[in-house]
């Protein structure tokens, strides 16, 4: 496995089509996984499963494990060598995820807000009320809050996230006030769209001082609360629709039912 191999190995991914942020994870696998080559370099017949070995030995859980080799059996495939790939996936036990609670959220806003943090307030309130994902967030532009939506997808595939009303006023004030008249509204220091990483450590920083535990400080787990809450909603008025037919039927059985 050498660096030029590599590097046409990940540009032919780009040419057919794959996405930048995917390509890079690629080679951070990729990467990762020569750490662990024998000192040669190179891949035979039983390497990616001795691989797989060092990798679990030294504390990789399973699951990334199982992405490592998966990689690699690409890799090799290119490289024109599908008799080394290693196809024995780990089953990898799913660990319960934690929840939040209503109640931990509004703490969140509220310990923010008293801190001044407005950019964290803004991101919980972002993954608490709506259904999207955290790589997505770039999408949350100006013209998005304007909008009320957010348009995510592409093809069969592309749908629209609505943005509560509420919430876009709190991201149009922010925005005005910042500086920011079009694009994405979460930046870095550098003027660029806040990473994934950034999300979630200033997520979970803000559950440390507010004394949430600090499992629950990511985006999955406030989008979990948002779909957990709307299924009640939705929950709540199917049974009102259920009662308000119940109630008609009854009263129509009064004049037209069999027995009156």
């Amino acid at each position: 496995m050498t660096a030029g191999d590599i590097e046409g190995f990940l540009g032919s991914l780009l040419v057919k089509g794959r996405a930048p942020e995917t390509v890079e994870r690629y080679r951070r696998s990729l990467e990762r996984l020569a750490e662990v080559l024998p000192e040669d370099g190179m891949i035979r017949r039983d390497t990616l499963e001795q691989c797989r070995e060092v990798l679990l030995n030294n504390g990789c859980a399973p699951r990334t494990a199982n992405l490592y080799i998966s990689v690699a059996n690409t890799y090799v495939a290119y490289m024109g060598h599908r008799e080394y790939q290693f196809r024995d996936t780990l089953q990898a036990e799913e660990k319960p995820q934690p929840e939040m609670s209503r109640g931990e959220y509004r703490h969140l806003l509220q310990v923010a807000k008293l801190l001044g943090r407005e950019k964290v307030y803004l991101l919980v309130k972002v993954f608490a009320g709506a259904d999207l994902p955290v790589q997505e967030l770039e999408k949350v532009t100006v013209e998005a809050a304007k909008a009320g939506y957010v348009t995510i997808g592409e093809g069969k595939n592309r749908r629209n996230i609505r943005l509560p009303r509420c919430l876009c006023q709190e991201l149009l004030a922010y925005a005005d006030r910042n500086g920011l008249y079009t694009g994405p509204l979460f930046l870095a220091r550098g003027g660029e769209p806040l990473s994934r990483v950034s999300v979630t450590t200033a997520i979970r920083d803000l559950c440390v001082l507010a004394q949430v535990p600090v499992e629950k400080g990511n985006p999955r787990c406030l989008r979990r609360l948002y779909l957990e809450n709307r299924k009640a909603v939705e929950d709540n008025i199917a049974l009102l629709v259920d009662q308000a037919l119940e109630r008609q039927l009854e009263e129509e059985q009064l004049t037209v039912g069999w027995v009156v």
